[in-house]
């Protein structure tokens, strides 16, 4: 009977996980790689800090079991109590006196997963039970540890700074140490996702004097040097302004020799300015995306951002896209139908009616699988400023070729899915659908899960009645 009783809370545990990562605005380059300790604690039933009692000459070899005694309490206390014992499974070397911490599930039997600690990370550990809500004030404690000696209170501190809001960011930016931030920056053995991190952190606190930098760092042929060129790029224009427009176009969207991963990192900085980056306008950054649109294989990418952007100014160029498509570039027409389809002028109507003599088969697909696209609502704060609005999503997803490796040309079959998997893709920016279609991801899987639970139910309720007959 318990497990039937798991197998009914797993999807809405689920569901729960998915319905809060997808109200979540962090940093707009960042990945976590993994849950934060604050993140892991928040779902224990109880967490503390022991002292093993045992070494591996007394522990019990076969089980893997170690005795140990309960030093700290910080989370649970009506569980257990200071000066208990316990029993952890723990299969690596352990000696009489090794302090860890230990997380438990289930209650009142609880299964504990062990967490080896020094005396630093044992600070840490506390003192992270104690900070608050803030995001801010959060973000102001793990600041100190970003390129700490202890891999994982480096490691965990990357992972606060992945999932905060980006206004946290921007708001601690006149606590941040600016001549650090570009030191760690050229370093070449600083990886990847750390360079995206660090970049988002410039581009809130440098000045245009970082330039000079941030275009030798992308000019650059050396893939180590180039690392996040995304978070480079958004960086880059950040601090530049619009003026750092025509670079960005010479590099990436109007070189038609650029590879298709650096185009696409271009592409994603410039979705970032649209969005958020509050500091170019969009009719700007929609003169930049039609350079992507001389590149057959790669309009596809920047049609639906036109699209949110109300930029309706490429009706004619998009419906050659469509007639001139062939069997190499054809996944474009789709894209095209649902540009289109929410265009509001008469010419978008006639050109419709056009491509839909041409390929009806196009235009289905797009009327089935795909809402009316709704153009991003006008940020209303300057002609010279883009600001994200919190609740406002993606309008439109396209159909797109499986890119095997984003540094290739290679294309696939034809696929109703959504933009290519690239490492960079800001997580935030891959949620962004319209809040006007009922459709999204969240709302489909939610309607999945339901149906699962209902149907377990059934399942469950029917095979308990055939029992009782």
């Amino acid at each position: 009977m318990m497990f039937h009783r798991f197998s009914l809370a797993a999807p809405l545990i689920l569901l729960a996980a998915l319905a809060t990562t997808s109200n979540a605005v962090a940093c707009p380059f960042c990945n976590a790689v993994s849950q934060t300790l604050r993140q892991e604690m928040e779902v224990m039933d109880a967490v503390v800090i022991a002292t093993a009692m045992q070494s591996d000459a007394t522990r019990n070899k076969e089980t893997g079991e170690i005795l140990m005694k309960i030093d700290v309490v910080l989370k649970g206390d009506d569980l257990l109590k200071v000066g208990s014992e316990v029993k952890a499974v723990y299969y690596g070397e352990v000696k009489v006196g090794r302090r860890f911490m230990l997380s438990g599930v289930d209650p009142p039997d609880l299964q504990w997963s062990c967490l080896p600690i020094n005396e630093r990370s044992e600070k840490y550990i506390i003192a992270v039970t104690k900070l608050d809500d803030d995001p801010l004030e959060r973000l102001r404690f793990f600041y100190d540890y970003l390129e700490d000696k202890d891999s994982m209170l480096a490691r965990d501190t990357y992972d606060e700074f992945a999932i905060a809001p980006y206004s946290a960011i921007k708001e601690l930016a006149p606590e941040m140490d600016h001549d650090q931030l570009v030191k760690w920056l050229q370093e070449p053995e600083m990886s990847t996702d750390r360079k995206r991190l660090y970049l988002t952190m410039l581009g809130v606190c440098g000045s245009k004097k970082d330039l000079p930098m941030l275009e030798t760092l992308m000019t650059s042929t050396q893939k180590s040097t180039r690392g996040g060129l995304d978070a480079l790029i958004a960086c880059y224009l950040t601090l530049a302004g619009e003026q750092g427009l025509p670079l960005v176009n010479k590099l990436f969207l109007a070189n038609k020799k650029a590879p298709y991963a650096d185009t696409y990192a271009a592409i994603m900085a410039v979705r970032f300015h649209g969005t958020e980056g509050e500091v170019i306008a969009r009719s700007a950054l929609v003169e930049s995306l039609h350079h992507v649109l001389d590149r057959a294989d790669l309009a596809d990418l920047v049609i639906p951002d036109l699209a949110r952007w109300k930029d309706w100014s490429q009706i004619e160029r998009l419906k050659n896209l469509f007639i001139n498509a062939d069997e190499d570039n054809n996944w474009v027409r789709v894209p095209v139908v649902n540009y289109l389809r929410a265009c509001p002028l008469p010419a978008a109507a006639e050109a419709m009616k056009e491509l839909e003599k041409l390929d009806p088969e196009s235009v289905r697909r797009a009327n089935t699988f795909f809402a009316i696209p709704v153009p991003a609502k006008d940020t209303g704060s300057s002609s010279s400023s883009v600001r994200r609005k919190a609740t406002r999503k993606y309008a439109a997803l396209p159909i797109v070729r499986d890119h095997q490796d984003p540094g290739s040309a290679k294309t696939g079959t034809l696929t109703a899915s959504v933009s290519p998997v690239v490492p960079s893709f800001p997580p935030q920016l891959a949620s962004d659908v319209s809040s006007s279609n009922p459709w999204t991801l969240l709302h489909v899987l939610a309607m999945a899960l339901a149906a699962l639970m209902i149907a377990q139910f059934l399942l469950l309720t029917g095979g308990a009645v055939v029992k009782q007959a």
